[in-house]
């Protein structure tokens, strides 16, 4: 809505009918139900029809019909007003002022209801107008589609596999990791097929249902090995550094055995390490990350109290909560949880990279924390996968092959709140700090991965929805479904064509990508992307604050607390030297950086910083107009633009063919009418300063300067103004 509309819409007689996609189901509806515009006090909103079906919760108004101003990035699976079913979080009712947590059977129905969402959304619905009758239906209908335990087969992917026709894109590049070939190609393109082979022992599934039907292994781990404890205690590939030294995972035996068998376990065991083990040519360093890491509980309880700052309610609660924020914000641990990974992916990368040390990440299953450090280690090594096609293609390898339980661990279906861990999404929030960081190493955008992480919640694809190959390949048959004839032909999340038009798939391509310079070209594609690097670390250089700072005597205290709290457990290795990461760290921070080598992110104090586009694209108090990164890309698309249309003229005038790529920049026209939300939101009303006295604004107008340095993502200058 514009800024100017303050009147309420009134209901219309207009029907509008929802848009339901193949499969999809309507079952319950309620009419003049009154949708509040982000809650302000003014009571603005609108009037419309409450819909649940068999795949989204949905709000339909007059404009739900119509097709005028229409975004640039629209989603055409997914509306703004449609929340799917697994992206519901929390449903409150309120009772007389009164918020109450709604789950299970209802006595009382209330008068509103909010709705909590995963992608951070917060929806406000009044149904004072609404027949009595149709509330409790819409209610209880909400609440027991979106929080009730269900059966895998009832998931609306089923639905829809089954319905709808499956003509989508097939040009997509990503490697599936479902084929022997695919993993011989991936083991000759890392130059790992000298020491490493891939096998086809779990054909049938025949040693383990968690693994895949095919991974690699050491060239000397017979078929004998690998079935006698279904896998455990097999070290699998993941992959090979340009130096011959590889990144391995293992799953560990249980902790809690009897004498002999933990005897029996330990000398195969070492038997297993003696093939990888050949020093002084073959080292080995093994981590066991479930002590080396916080648990997979403390991940969901940092990340549970972090999102708690971004499910807003009204504007008075924002205003409440950005006085204290710097306080809050650390109390949730969610940014140290990512340094800690982070600085893990570091030291694993400095035994490959600069010791020549095979490195082995051992975990209870291999399946969660194994996976992001793999995925890191990878991300930061080998730039293949810092290209759109790359990335993809190595979350198929490492998560979905390697059997990470996103169906558990996302609690699609609400069996159980203690296997639920946002181990996937902590995996997103480690590579958008180098992709913050590091602009042009990435092929993708800070876009990409929010809509990324958005698909979680989408049952259309069955990407992230199966715990296990396995899983997926037993649930594939159709015989429950007497129209289906052949078995269920799922869609993959990386088709992006299935959400998003080319114009809005745009947004997810970095326009100043570096790619990667011919050989013969080398030295002067690498100088035309000179990067400008502080050659100090970031703690030593702050400027101290007369409210909150660094002071240089904290420094190297500061220091030891946050980079140096796992020394001891440094790679399992007594011998190393103690500052060997720091100085590896700090010789890296020293050099200019090669977009197309190792990348290191930078760790200390301030550098961590908070997902802004993904955790405040809702709020618009926080947005700055005609500001944040938009401002910047809108003036370099334009350029690009600019340059494209004259390389056209040029192309004509040689009577050549126009380049296919034109049109393929987004047009940002009026980038002074977007704002930091954009292209999740559009501009939306000013924000409106709650009243607070004085002298808090004056303490707030002091701390202007920590803010601006400390705390990008978050201008209060800019907002307050």
């Amino acid at each position: 809505f514009s800024l100017q509309e303050i009147h309420i819409k009134e209901p219309t007689e207009k029907e509008v009918n929802p848009h339901l996609l193949p499969g999809e189901l309507l079952l319950c509806e309620a009419s003049t139900v009154y949708k509040y515009i982000q809650e302000d006090g003014s009571n603005r909103g609108t009037y419309g029809k409450l819909v649940c079906t068999n795949f989204k919760i949905a709000f339909l108004d007059d404009d739900s019909a119509s097709d005028d101003n229409e975004p640039q990035f629209k989603n055409k699976i997914v509306g703004e007003n449609d929340i799917t079913l697994q992206c519901v979080d929390q449903i409150y009712g309120v009772y007389d002022e009164k918020k109450k947590l709604l789950t299970g059977q209802l006595r009382k129905y209330p008068e509103k209801l909010i709705i909590y969402c995963k992608d951070l959304r917060v929806f406000h619905f009044c149904l004072r107008y609404t027949k009595e009758e149709e509330v409790k239906r819409i209610v209880s209908g909400i609440v027991h589609h979106s929080q009730t335990p269900k059966l895998l087969k009832r998931l609306f992917l089923f639905s829809y596999a089954s319905a709808a026709p499956n003509n989508t894109d097939g040009r997509n590049q990503t490697v599936m990791f479902d084929t022997l070939e695919d993993w011989r190609d991936e083991l000759e393109r890392t130059k790992g097929n000298v020491k490493y082979k891939v096998v086809t022992t779990n054909e049938g599934y025949r040693v383990s249902e968690k693994l895949p039907l095919y991974f690699v292994v050491p060239i000397c781990v017979s078929e004998e090995n690998i079935l006698k404890y279904k896998g455990r205690g097999i070290p699998i590939w993941c992959w090979s550094c340009h130096n011959g030294a590889a990144l391995l995972k293992m799953s560990a035996f249980p902790k809690e055995q009897d004498d002999s068998t933990a005897q029996t376990q330990k000398a195969f065991l070492d038997g297993i390490y003696k093939t990888i083990s050949k020093p002084p040519y073959e080292l080995l360093k093994m981590d066991d990350l479930s002590s080396s890491l916080p648990t997979l509980q403390d991940i969901h309880t940092a990340y549970t109290r972090f999102k708690q700052l971004f499910l807003i309610d009204n504007s008075t609660d924002f205003w409440a909560t950005d006085v204290k924020w710097f306080s809050l914000l650390e109390s949730t641990n969610w940014l140290e949880i990512i340094r800690r990974v982070l600085k893990k992916a570091i030291e694993v990368a400095e035994c490959l990279e600069r010791q020549h040390t095979n490195v082995l990440l051992i975990e209870e299953s291999a399946t969660d924390l194994c996976c992001v450090i793999s995925s890191l280690v990878q991300v930061m090594m080998d730039s293949h996968n810092r290209t759109k096609s790359g990335f993809q293609s190595l979350i198929q390898k490492e998560w979905v092959a390697g059997g990470h339980g996103f169906l558990d661990r996302c609690n699609h279906l609400h069996k159980s709140d203690k296997e639920e861990a946002p181990i996937f999404l902590l995996l997103l929030n480690c590579i958008w700090q180098l992709v913050q960081q590091y602009p042009p190493a990435f092929e993708f955008t800070e876009t990409y991965l929010t809509v990324l992480s958005d698909s979680l919640y989408v049952p259309i694809f069955s990407t992230f929805f199966f715990n296990s190959q396995h899983q997926k390949d037993t649930n594939t048959s159709g015989e429950s479904l007497k129209t289906q004839s052949g078995p269920f032909r799922f869609l993959t999340v990386w088709d992006w064509s299935v959400q998003f038009d080319l114009k809005a798939q745009a947004f997810l391509n970095n326009p100043l990508y570096a790619e990667k310079p011919k050989p013969d070209k080398s030295q002067r594609k690498t100088a035309r992307f000179k990067h400008q690097r502080q050659l100090s670390l970031p703690l030593t250089q702050t400027k101290p604050s007369t409210k909150r700072g660094f002071f240089r005597e904290e420094t190297d205290h500061l220091i030891k607390n946050i980079l140096g709290k796992r020394f001891g457990k440094l790679i399992n290795s007594s011998d190393e030297p103690p500052n060997s990461f720091r100085e590896f760290y700090d010789s890296w921070h020293s050099k200019p950086v090669d977009y197309h080598g190792l990348l290191l992110p930078r760790i200390d104090g301030p550098e961590i910083k908070v997902w802004a586009q993904r955790y405040l694209r809702w709020i618009p108090e926080a947005q700055l107009h005609g500001g944040g990164t938009i401002a910047t890309a809108a003036k370099i698309l334009d350029l690009m633009e600019e340059v494209q249309s004259l390389q056209v003229k040029m192309d004509e005038e040689h009577s050549q063919a126009i380049s296919a790529n034109v049109h393929s920049v987004p047009m940002l026209r009026n980038s002074a009418r977007l704002s930091s939300l954009f292209p999740f939101a559009l501009l939306q009303r000013q924000s409106i300063k709650p009243a607070l006295p004085t002298s808090t604004w004056k303490d707030l107008e002091d701390e202007d300067d920590l803010v601006k340095r400390d705390d990008e993502f978050v201008d209060l200058s800019g907002v307050m103004s």
